[in-house]
């Protein structure tokens, strides 16, 4: 456990907490009196109401649409399953950057929508719950129908007999045993909603922010770092919250369930019921996630002389003057696959120390320690980026002018990924096979090596692929500290995005595009490495 809490002290507790230090002290006094002024500010207020409503609406949609795919997924066999499921997990690990500017494609001003119709969504709440149900949809399909496939449909049959009708014996047998995966989902939508930077950002327009997007501008655009501090600290707080309700429900869901082998568990659809479902489903994957990457495609394709690769071409050039970058903006994917390497080496360090510790160990310290590493995922990455600005400018730890903070800041991110999809695996090894190796001679580390690795080896690969897409795409971080002589592709797309013109907003559309295929690359591998389907991503 020592070098995850050192690294995780060292580059996410320092830096938060030298923010919020400097937002409430002055002249060596605190100010607390300043939590007061902010959290009666009427402006304040409303965007914590529209915070809150936004992530409780965005999670029903979401659970709303997904609840019946995570059925199909897990109870029938179809043609193309295995690709689908990887298509509907993409827009999770794609930035967030990359989801609004699809979504801009569709809903925007000359989107698909306005040139069909007139009709256009963007800066409108529509827009943003429609994303968010795009980013999510994958969350509650992987990890409740993971769980639904692995459920004895036996059960449910018996009840049947017994006298129960359909709905009576799914609500009755099926919904109890699925309660605390749908929570553990409904948990995770609403912390992503909740903490939403990029898709507000780009749809929301003036009118709406969230905490997320409000930090970001009291701190970049206002300098106002007591309100900052102060948004900081509440936005922890309930993250907090919510991390300590996902991990009751996945602990209650990993000790009160017995399950049963998920390809014994799913058929070919029987009857016309069944096979309307089927292809409602398909048509709402078809319509939600594949429409907006499809659109997202066509736009960097659509130049002014016609379909052709335009922008693409413009990629490679750097702008004479006035330009957005000092480079080619080509040169961010070179960049982003540099910094996700490191980033997901240092995560698989640290989320593979922590897995192991998590394995072997148990009670309240260790419980904690595992909510500690989920915190990243919830706390503002605005606040974590200028943290690493202003605390990580001195010896002996003086990386402001280094290439290294990005993948730094990536690897926060990353690491509970590696944890998540590490630690169910590490958990069904056989501690037999290592008290073995241990009575043969062998030393731990030697045990390790010759009993663990070989069983976790599909594991650690797949931990690498999420962390390195997830690093890739992160973004409210990277904006602060990305060099502007080495952006990475969410932050060169968000850039080009704000500037006026064609030529800018179609080089965004071709960087999305880019950084779309890398992500969907890096998910369909990971489809075919994945043996188990009940984890959680």
């Amino acid at each position: 456990m020592a070098v995850p809490t050192a690294f995780f002290a060292v580059f996410f507790a320092y830096p938060v907490a030298a923010i919020v230090t400097r937002g409430l002290r002055e002249g060596g006094r605190w100010r607390f009196g300043r939590i007061g002024e902010v959290l009666t500010d009427p402006e304040i207020l409303r965007v914590l109401w529209f915070t809150a409503w936004q992530a409780v609406v965005s999670t029903g949609l979401t659970l709303l649409i997904a609840l019946p795919a995570a059925y199909v997924f897990a109870r029938f066999e179809f043609p193309g399953k295995r690709l689908l499921r990887a298509v509907v997990a993409v827009p999770f690990v794609l930035p967030t950057v990359v989801v609004g500017s699809a979504f801009l494609a569709l809903l925007g001003r000359g989107g698909m929508l306005d040139d069909l119709w007139g009709v256009r969504l963007d800066t409108t709440v529509w827009a943003i719950l429609l994303a968010h149900v795009f980013f999510n949809f994958g969350v509650v399909v992987r990890s409740v129908g993971g769980l639904w496939s692995q459920l004895d449909p036996r059960q449910e049959e018996a009840a049947r007999v017994l006298g129960a009708g359909r709905f009576e014996a799914w609500r009755r047998v099926t919904l109890p045993a699925l309660g605390p995966a749908v929570a553990a989902a409904a948990l995770m939508v609403f912390l992503f909603t909740f903490t939403s930077f990029g898709v507000i950002q780009i749809l929301g327009g003036p009118k709406y922010s969230t905490l997320e997007v409000e930090i970001y501008q009291e701190t970049a655009q206002f300098l106002d770092l007591p309100t900052a501090a102060v948004l900081t600290l509440v936005q922890f707080a309930a993250v907090a919250t919510i991390l300590a309700l996902h991990a009751w429900t996945v602990r209650r869901r990993e000790s009160t369930l017995k399950l049963v082998d998920a390809a014994h568990t799913s058929r070919r659809p029987r009857g016309a019921a069944q096979w309307a479902l089927l292809w409602a489903v398909l048509a709402v994957i078809v319509l939600l996630i594949l429409v907006p990457l499809g659109v997202l495609v066509a736009r960097s394709l659509d130049g002014p002389d016609g379909y052709g690769l335009t922008f693409y071409r413009a990629l490679l050039s750097v702008p004479e003057t006035g330009g957005t970058f000092v480079v080619a903006p080509i040169e961010a994917v070179w960049n982003s696959l540099q910094y996700a390497a490191v980033a997901t080496l240092i995560a698989l360090l640290v989320g593979g120390l922590a897995a192991a510790a998590l394995t072997r160990r148990a009670g309240r310290l260790v419980r904690g320690f595992d909510a500690l590493l989920m915190l990243p995922l919830g706390t503002s990455a605005v606040t974590v980026g200028f943290g690493f600005l202003i605390t990580l400018d001195e010896p002996p730890l003086d990386l402001r002018s280094t290439w290294l903070l990005v993948p730094l800041a990536q690897a926060l991110v990353g690491v509970p990924f590696v944890v998540r999809t590490m630690l169910p695996v590490l958990r069904a090894v056989d501690e037999r096979l290592r008290e073995a190796a241990a009575v043969l001679g062998a030393s731990p580390w030697r045990a390790w090596r010759e009993v663990d690795l070989p069983l976790v080896r599909r594991a650690l690969l797949i931990a690498a692929g999420f962390a390195f897409a997830v690093s890739l795409g992160e973004f409210g971080a990277t904006v602060f500290i990305a060099r502007p002589d080495n952006p990475t592709l969410p932050v060169a797309v968000a850039r080009l995005l704000g500037r006026a013109g064609e030529l800018n907003y179609g080089q965004a559309m071709a960087l999305s595009t880019v950084l779309m295929l890398v992500c969907a690359g890096a998910l369909l591998a990971l489809e075919r490495l994945r043996t188990d389907r009940s984890g959680e991503f």
